[in-house]
């Protein structure tokens, strides 16, 4: 613990190192830095989202890939099927996302008896 004669001197100390620019008011308009730095990161986001997302979220028909992988992050194992297969067990028009995630939970071994932490993790490649 600080003897008073310390927290006098902290306190001093604190008042003088106040930043000197204060931040915005909060009706005050954001720097246009600020939303062009925004909209970049958005146009970033955007092209890797967008080519991640759009594999998995394809109908089993419009995927171009022969064979399908799905890793699970939680216990690192991956399952393989053929397209021709999954359309046949699954229906054409079934989303590679739900495909993907019915078979790694088909065969999962993280069971813990609780809704919220069973299952696997699904990584789509």
């Amino acid at each position: 613990m600080p003897t008073p004669k310390q927290m006098d001197k902290m306190a001093a100390a604190v008042g003088r190192k106040a930043p000197a620019a204060r931040g915005l008011a909060q009706d005050a308009d954001l720097p246009p830095e600020y939303w062009q730095a925004l909209l970049d990161d958005l146009g970033a986001a955007r092209g890797s989202a967008r080519s991640a997302a759009s594999g998995r979220l394809l109908r089993l028909s419009q995927i171009p890939q022969h064979l399908l992988r799905v890793d699970c992050r939680r216990c690192g194992r991956t399952v393989e099927i053929q397209k021709a297969d999954a359309a046949r067990l699954y229906g054409s028009d079934a989303i590679w996302k739900e495909v993907g995630q019915r078979l790694l939970d088909n065969t999962c071994t993280q069971r813990t008896g609780r809704h919220e932490e069973d299952g696997c993790w699904p990584r789509f490649e």
